[in-house]
């Protein structure tokens, strides 16, 4: 599958794709249940997110080799995570639509005329808050009928210690 996926988006340079896309990285918890809503994001396309380490960390209790990431949307600078109890290390920056189902980086087939796919990191995302600053906004301009050229920015962290995998 991965030699697939590396061939049909022509992203030779990744070890693997670290995204909020959730096509190429499903969530852990993928069903909303009645106990979650005190502790997600409540908006359209964002429930999914948590916001609340410590539940989450308990509900996924038992799952092995998942990515705790740490994600801001649309972060009005390149900022770092807030303190807290996990360490968090700076990766990249994703462009995912505005429905948060696809990533415009590494899950459109590539936008040549507006990013090279060697711009990507070995995680499939940009490392340069002004580029991809610069990237959701040729995408806008260029693209206009095109859903998945309508994108948030967004900052990801992965947890540092463990290298991300739980």
């Amino acid at each position: 599958m991965w030699k697939k996926y590396v061939g049909w988006s022509g992203l030779t340079q990744l070890d693997e794709v670290v995204s909020l896309d959730p096509m190429l990285c499903p969530t852990l918890l993928p069903d909303i249940k009645q106990e979650y809503w005190p502790h997600i994001v409540n908006e359209d396309f964002m429930l999914g997110f948590f916001t609340d380490l410590e539940f989450l960390l308990a509900q996924a209790s038992g799952a092995t080799e998942w990515n705790l990431l740490c994600v801001y949307r649309n972060p009005p600078d390149p900022l770092p995570p807030s303190d807290g109890p996990v360490d968090f290390e700076f990766i990249g920056y994703d462009l995912v639509d505005v429905q948060a189902s696809a990533s415009a980086l590494t899950n459109c087939g590539g936008f040549a005329d507006v990013f090279d796919n060697a711009e990507l990191s070995s995680k499939g995302l940009l490392t340069s808050y002004v580029r991809a600053l610069q990237v959701q906004s040729e995408l806008r301009a260029r693209y206009p009928e095109e859903s998945h050229a309508n994108c948030h920015v967004w900052a990801v962290f992965r947890e540092r210690s463990a290298e991300g995998l739980w």
